[in-house]
């Protein structure tokens, strides 16, 4: 390709940058304006106006994948399309999303996956913590791990939606990459590994086979671990990508982990319904009654009506001794016909029924 033709390419992509310009601030304005009509429309404070909409956004996205017609994937037009909402949204009521901290987590990174850079994250120390924030008003929404496609639940996220009266108003699902990585970059030196426990199951095997005879250290996260690693000469971390950057470590060993498929699914916590998306998943929380084959009369009413189930997890119960709570997953919304007649059922059968939430799935 000669000069000539590169330099009319260029000019080319000038010319449709400054359109791609003009019609961002186009859709911006457009933001702007559904923000105020929701003001003039809304009887109460501005505060309890919903100008996060999980489910319209979970449709945008999902209608702009299906015009796609490349070369970008539909992944890439998802996380492009997620980006500029977010910045759009940030005109119309910036948003401060509460997270399982510190700076550099998964939990932080699912976070930005799912509500773009434009939000203000804000780290806190533990899953109740999440809770509270979000309970207290200091945060619009939180986001917790709920689940590990290796490892399985985290049960403290579950335990935390027996006494909460928060709901699940969306999900998100992430790849998890884990990368040994030191300060130095000189594996001899390693005498011991940071790291938190959910993640050396993850890469037990790996680990075993590598550093057989290294000092294992549980901490309360993998961003911990890679403070602490980048503090020693000797010492090593587990960790993500954000965690390495933050912390300006150096990575000896990439994707360290024992599946190739290894995924974390987060929960958004909030205070609002959502509507139907489309393509959505529904939370509950229920509890039998302590007769024979109370656990299959409760699922019966969802094989009655179709609605598969596609997650179930039993907790103690915070009412008494050898008591059991169960997390059911399932698909469609609370308003889905079918779902209602289900839910319907099910509820007059259960000695304690709460739905935690409907919301628009997750996809990686």
């Amino acid at each position: 390709m000669n000069d000539d033709a590169l330099d009319r390419l260029r000019e080319k992509i000038d010319a449709i940058d400054e359109q791609l310009l003009e019609l961002f601030n186009q859709r911006a304005k457009c933001a702007v304006d559904v923000a105020e009509i929701k003001r003039e429309l809304s009887d109460d404070a501005a505060e309890s106006i919903n100008f996060f909409r999980p489910d319209r956004e979970a449709q945008v996205i999902k209608r702009l994948k299906s015009l796609n017609q490349g070369p970008l994937s539909d992944d890439e037009v998802g996380r492009l399309i997620r980006e500029i909402m977010s910045a759009c949204l940030a005109l119309e009521q910036p948003l401060k999303i509460a997270y399982l901290g510190p700076e550099g987590t998964f939990t932080q990174s699912a976070a930005l996956k799912h509500f773009g850079h434009s939000v203000s994250t804000v780290p806190m120390s533990s899953i109740p913590d999440v809770f509270n924030s979000v309970e207290s008003g200091h945060a619009d929404y939180g986001l917790v791990p709920v689940e590990n496609s290796t490892e399985g639940v985290i049960s403290h996220t579950l335990d935390m939606f027996i006494d909460s009266n928060l709901k699940v108003c969306g999900e998100v699902e992430i790849r998890i990459h884990h990368h040994l990585a030191m300060g130095k970059q000189d594996v001899t030196k390693i005498k011991h590994i940071y790291s938190h426990q959910q993640s050396f199951a993850q890469c037990r095997r790996w680990l075993d086979q590598n550093f057989p005879g290294i000092e294992r250290i549980p901490v309360s996260s993998n961003a911990e671990a890679a403070r602490l690693a980048g503090l020693e000469d000797d010492a090593a971390a587990i960790c993500g990508l954000p965690a390495v950057e933050v912390f300006e470590l150096k990575i000896c060993y990439e994707n360290i982990e024992d599946l190739s498929d290894n995924t974390t699914r987060f929960v958004i916590i909030g205070d609002q319904d959502v509507d139907p998306s489309g393509n959505d998943k529904t939370s509950l929380l229920i509890s039998t009654r302590n007769i024979p084959g109370a656990l299959l009369g409760l699922l019966q009413p969802l094989a009655d009506h179709g609605i598969s189930m596609n997650k179930i997890e039993s907790r103690p119960s915070h009412g008494g001794k050898w008591a059991y709570v169960f997390f059911i997953d399932i698909d469609g919304h609370q308003q889905d016909k079918d779902v209602i007649k289900a839910l319907n059922e099910l509820k007059h059968q259960a000695a304690l029924f709460k739905i935690l939430g409907s919301y628009p799935k997750a996809s990686l």
